[in-house]
């Protein structure tokens, strides 16, 4: 009962800082594209703007809620929620920190659940996001909507298929799916005599396809040909308004949020601090938050910074560049394995 009980306190405080998070992604997102505008940003509600979120969620509560003429309604509706539960619900196998507490015997580490198999589960339920965008889409009952929905799934498939591969790899070379026990094998000794035992010294290859793939699996710019505003008006979220609309982009940053914490853990070594085996779980957790605060900060600097891709651009990027260059990774990687 007790270790039940510390499961639920556990999903609520990792569920409510993800949901928390995202709201402040938003808030960070627009500072983010002011400061490298040369402009303010949000700077009224709050101090420094920092109520902005709390102001954007009262005013999406109270708008007007809009269900087009000859939309399927069910699915209408039922759309947004796919795509914010699924990114919502990869965060549970993440482990944001080591070992907690021991009660009655049994160990507490600070992740939801410790899965054996933490890595599949991370990408076939964040991958069944996309339902979300394709069912908002084709239920709108709109061409702009229908072709941001046939866009986000034609990215999935040719981007899921490198990200998926630069797991691969990493899984091949620790011998194992859980993230946690990946996290602790790049916790001891270093890396070519001096560097942190990260994956990153090892993968750098898979390292780069994956950070890139998260950009396209989470429809963000560069990649963001779901929405493309000035092609499709707003892609699969053109006739969404009020909550609907606000749960697609909680699910966005929520996934950010998550492809950002994978990221961590396969690459940066998770909640490990450097040269340092038994920080306390605290500082293994701060120092998570920091690792992942940096990519979140990269999703945002790209997005100001760099031009969208040609549609056709990114279908010859994922499936003659990305592709092989992740099969010949995962293949290398093999022969050093078995060598």
């Amino acid at each position: 009962m007790t270790v039940l009980l510390a499961t639920f306190i556990k999903a609520v405080v990792i569920f409510g800082a993800l949901v928390s998070a995202a709201g402040l992604a938003t808030l960070a997102e627009r500072k983010v594209s002011a400061w490298i505008q040369h402009r303010l940003g949000p700077n009224r509600v709050g101090p420094f703007g920092a109520l902005q979120p709390l102001a954007d969620g009262v005013k999406f509560i109270f708008k007007e809620e809009f269900v087009p003429e000859g939309a399927t309604r069910w699915l209408f509706i039922l759309a947004p929620a796919i795509s914010a539960m699924a990114a919502m619900m990869s965060v549970a196998v993440i482990p944001f920190g080591g070992l907690v507490t021991e009660i009655d015997g049994t160990e507490i580490y600070f992740s939801i659940a410790d899965l054996d198999i933490g890595a599949l589960w991370v990408v076939a339920i964040g991958g069944l996001g996309i339902y979300g965008v394709i069912l908002g889409g084709w239920a709108s009952n709109s061409k702009y909507s229908l072709y941001g929905g046939l866009r986000a799934s034609a990215q999935m498939i040719s981007y899921e298929l490198p990200l998926i591969l630069s797991i691969l790899a990493v899984v091949a070379m620790s011998d194992t799916l859980n993230l946690r026990e990946i996290v602790n094998i790049q916790t001891s000794g270093t890396a070519f005599g001096f560097l942190p035992n990260w994956n990153i010294f090892y993968q750098p290859l898979a390292f780069v396809l994956f950070v890139v793939c998260t950009f396209a699996e989470t429809n963000r710019h560069p990649f963001d040909f779901a929405e493309c505003e000035s092609e499709l008006v707003g892609g699969f979220h053109t006739e969404y308004s009020s909550m609907k609309f606000a749960l697609f982009f909680l699910g966005e940053y929520c996934a950010m949020i998550v492809m950002a914490s994978l990221t961590v853990t396969l690459f940066l070594g998770g909640f490990s601090v450097p040269y340092w085996e038994e920080a306390p779980w605290y500082l293994g957790v701060a120092a998570f938050v920091a690792k992942t605060a940096f990519f979140m900060f990269l999703f945002l600097w790209v997005r100001w910074t760099l031009p969208r891709f040609r549609y056709d651009q990114l279908m010859n990027l994922g499936w003659k560049v990305f592709l092989p260059l992740s099969l010949l990774n995962i293949l290398l990687t093999g022969l050093a394995v078995s060598l």
